[in-house]
């Protein structure tokens, strides 16, 4: 750990130049002290640096000097593959890896393409989640990672949507997909390759039994090919609906005027289309099928009900209390 630490603060020196002592305890998040003990093994080693007191001192390597210790570690050579994506790394165990590759890759670079790659850093911020939820709870996401890198199969307890809703199988996890802040296990079962939600695994007990990928198999592949399949099952259904010209441009329905327009929107289901025709407003005017627009005025006539008058006291709803269809 402290061999680790050394050549980290080695680095660090080698990357910014002058750093105090306590800028450097911070980085390496240990105490001050720690850090002149650090500085003292590095010196004792044969390293060239010295420092500098006062307010402007600090310390730093003297001038030329460049370690060639910027061999990447296993760890660090895969999470340099999630530079884009710290809080992966970070998710999958490999934060400090990451750290310290990118670290050895800025000291590994000429001095201009260091200062490029450092504006980039500066100017460009991937957040791969989206908005208007929390991150999803993935206890068992490290123990899959680890089975898909060992190539060892595993036992899944998993929650599904469908009864049974808890399914035990045994699986040989391909790899990993993360999908817009979420994590699925792409594995080999019973019942062919399936794509898991890592946020619904119960349980995970890895076996001994070890596997080889059939020949053939790509995982980007694979996913492209799932999503479209995805997408071919999501919209199997059609409404008919009136959309003013605000209505039209939240679609993507090309107008036909300043007035109303007519046009069909394929949809997921009744419930999906339900909640994100709601999503309109006026702005649009389900006129088939029959069944999907009883629900909608179902629901308004419940809301207009509930909206009359003044407000309920709180704790103590005096009306509105039947909700013609349980939330999503």
């Amino acid at each position: 750990m402290r061999a680790s630490r050394l050549v980290t603060l080695l680095l660090l020196l080698q990357n910014r130049g002058r750093m105090t002592a306590r800028q450097l305890a911070e980085e390496l998040e240990v105490s001050v002290r720690t850090v002149y003990r650090d500085v003292e093994a590095l010196g004792a080693a044969g390293i060239p640096l010295y420092g500098d007191a006062g307010h402007a001192g600090g310390y730093q390597l003297v001038d030329g000097y460049r370690t060639r210790l910027t061999g990447l570690t296993a760890d660090e050579a895969q999470a340099a593959f999630l530079a884009a994506l710290p809080g992966a790394a970070a998710e999958l165990g490999l934060g400090e890896a990451l750290a310290t590759a990118q670290l050895k890759l800025r000291a590994a670079l000429p001095a201009e393409l260091r200062e490029h790659a450092e504006r980039i850093q500066e100017r460009f911020l991937l957040d791969a989640p989206g908005w208007y939820g929390d991150a999803d709870r993935t206890p068992h996401l490290t123990a899959a990672a680890a089975a898909v890198w060992a190539r060892r199969a595993v036992v899944l307890r998993y929650r599904r949507w469908r009864a049974p809703e808890e399914i035990e199988r045994r699986v040989k996890p391909y790899g990993l997909v993360l999908k817009a802040g979420r994590w699925y296990l792409v594995a080999d079962g019973p019942s062919g390759i399936r794509t898991y939600r890592i946020d619904q695994i119960l349980g995970l007990r890895p076996l001994e039994e070890q596997f080889v990928i059939p020949d053939g198999f790509d995982l980007a592949g694979h996913w492209n090919s799932y999503l479209a399949d995805f997408r071919a099952r999501l919209h199997t259904g059609e409404a008919l609906v009136r959309l003013t010209p605000e209505g039209a441009r939240r679609l993507g329905v090309t107008p036909s005027g300043d007035g109303w327009t007519d046009a069909r929107v394929p949809i997921e289901s009744i419930d999906h289309a339900h909640r994100e025709f709601l999503r309109l407003g006026a702005d649009v005017e389900v006129m088939a099928p029959a069944e999907l627009r009883d629900r909608i005025v179902e629901t308004v006539r419940t809301l207009a009900t509930r909206y009359e008058g003044e407000p309920s006291a709180e704790g103590s709803p005096d009306r509105g209390t039947d909700h013609p269809h349980p939330p999503p």
